[in-house]
């Protein structure tokens, strides 16, 4: 799982043009939307298409959105319950 928490940090950087960043400056458990990395809907977009293009997976469900979103750790999680 470390692993891919690492490769997710660097997705999340280069997806999301945070060069500004490294792996080590995010949180595993940190927030990614309102504190922490402070996120925005347009970032979220990102983020599932970062899910599609990198996993091969799509949020089954908007509203599961948030849940799966509300961390690097979630992200990975998700990921690793769903991947094929």
């Amino acid at each position: 799982m470390d692993k891919l928490i690492l490769e997710l940090k660097e997705h999340i950087i280069e997806q999301l043009n945070l060069q500004d960043l490294t792996p080590a400056d995010i949180g595993d458990d940190e927030p990614l939307f309102v504190e922490g990395l402070a996120l925005d809907s347009i970032d979220a977009l990102e983020l599932i298409v970062l899910l599609q293009q990198q996993y091969g997976i799509k949020l089954s469900k908007a509203e599961d959105g948030p849940k799966v979103f509300a961390s690097v750790k979630t992200m990975a999680e998700y990921i690793t319950a769903n991947k094929a």
